[in-house]
């Protein structure tokens, strides 16, 4: 890595090293009801607290912010390996009910202390949040300049609303440096790990960072590290479409959309902006459902029952209502309002619309559904901050197991493999046939077999190896 970056990496190391130890008050997980992740979290026999971190790394002394934890305890302490924390990705999720994940496979539960934990700014850690009524700024710039124009201007009022003091210390080094002060106030000199699509590039930060306090590192769905940031998108636009292809062939003679899979894929790209209900669905939000629809083989029917109604014209219902809704108001999650500062935050990029207007015209051809939405402008160009810090550099040798899909159209295979190169002593397991985004605990055996083992463990793959 550069010399500068080294030494602001080792000096933040040694002043998180020297720094006292801090007494963890836990404290029951139940906030004001209702709070279903709360009762959760205590029916389970969690504990909850919060944890002082510095908003400012390069000013230890300075102001504070709090990170929130739950910690679910082994339950057989005494074969208990260690603590693990767990982040379910966005950026933007919460975490805190991560340490349920003892629920859905007990042989983890049994071996670690499972430590869920909301990333500063998130949740129920000290909080920002950009003012949008949308719950994401993923829009396609639609079929002509003047869509495009459209998006520009939407973008630059997401912007707008974000305009919190704390933006710029916003970013995953930071979040990676509180995961470490996470660590010692828990008095572990190691830490296990299991990240989901982009807790595996914050997995990876904390690799580079902290290497010497990991244990077993687990990530699924890998994202590019050389390219993350705003324009992570931008290659996701192929996957996407064999993705539509594979619903296609899916969808085919029974689900009323043609009898073939070439029918099914004329059915989709004949689809016309509409009105459905009280939503109307124009040329920016249109392929924004099928470029999520598409995302997990898992969840096909709704993707059918989506393009039915958007054919038809009927009144939404179900997923597709929820999603119409936080679309055109904000309801529900919305985690990319507090995502979206992480991304502005890691990396720069560029100030000029014309950028993606002529990167969208270069790919209509080949990308005509996609490349418009993937390729489009983001908040980031007109965001109130610039990044402190440069983009993360991963490459480094320790010990990691890599798992994922090889149809994965949020983190397609090839940015997997580039993270597999860039961690030289990984190993991957990829599933095979398989097109959805999280690969452990999502239906495959074999997946679920091998991080187990290593977690667990056993010992890291002498290869790289597949699921069928």
């Amino acid at each position: 890595m550069p010399l500068t970056t080294y030494l602001t990496t080792a000096v933040l190391a040694a002043a998180l090293t020297s720094a006292p130890h801090q007494p963890i008050a836990w404290h029951t997980c139940l906030t004001t009801p209702p709070d279903p992740v709360g009762q959760a979290l205590n029916d389970a026999g969690a504990q909850c607290a919060d944890i002082t971190v510095p908003l400012d790394y390069r000013r230890p002394q300075g102001d504070k912010i709090t990170v929130a934890i739950s910690r679910i305890t082994a339950t057989d302490p005494a074969h208990r390996r260690g603590v693990m924390l767990i982040n379910p990705g966005g950026p933007g999720d919460i975490g805190l009910d991560n340490a349920l994940l003892g629920q859905y496979s007990p042989e983890l539960g049994k071996a670690y202390d499972l430590i869920g934990f909301d990333p500063r700014f998130v949740g129920r850690s000290t909080p920002h949040e950009c003012r949008w009524n949308t719950s994401t700024f993923q829009r396609s710039a639609g079929p002509s300049l003047r869509s495009f124009q459209e998006s520009v201007a939407f973008e630059a009022r997401l912007a707008a609303g974000c305009a919190d003091k704390n933006l710029p210390y916003d970013s995953t080094r930071n979040a990676v440096r509180d995961m470490d002060v996470i660590r010692q106030a828990l008095g572990e000199q190691r830490i296990s790990y299991i990240g989901f699509s982009y807790g595996t590039y914050l997995g990876a930060v904390y690799l580079q960072m902290f290497g010497d306090h990991a244990d077993r590192f687990v990530l699924d769905s890998s994202v590019d590290p050389d390219a993350y940031g705003p324009n992570l998108f931008t290659n996701q636009g192929p996957a996407r479409q064999a993705a539509l292809n594979h619903f296609a062939q899916w969808a085919a003679g029974h689900e009323g959309l043609g009898d073939t899979a070439q029918d099914v894929l004329a059915t989709v790209n004949g689809l016309k902006p509409t009105t459905v209900g009280k939503y109307t669905v124009d040329d920016h939000v249109l392929p924004y459902l099928i470029y999520t629809g598409v995302a997990d083989d898992r969840r096909y029917d709704e993707l059918a029952a989506t393009t039915r109604t958007l054919r038809d014209g009927t009144a939404p219902t179900g997923a597709l209502a929820t999603q119409l809704d936080g679309l055109a108001t904000g309801s529900g999650e919305a985690g990319a309002r507090f995502g979206t500062p992480v991304l502005c935050a890691d990396r720069a990029v560029s100030r000029d619309p014309w950028t993606y207007y002529r990167d969208i015209q270069a790919h209509r051809a080949d990308e005509p559904l996609f490349g418009p939405l993937t390729r489009n402008i983001s908040p980031c160009a007109f965001w109130p901050t610039a990044p402190v810090e440069p983009p993360t550099t991963v490459h480094n040798g320790v010990p990691v197991l890599m798992v994922g899909a090889a149809g994965d159209a949020t983190t397609p295979n090839p940015g997997q493999l580039a993270m597999h190169r860039d961690l030289t002593a990984s190993r991957m397991v990829t599933q095979l046939n398989a097109y959805h985004h999280g690969a452990f605990l999502g239906g495959s055996a074999c997946i679920d077999a091998a991080v187990v083992d290593y977690l667990t463990g056993g010992a890291l793959p002498a290869a790289d190896s597949t699921c069928t």
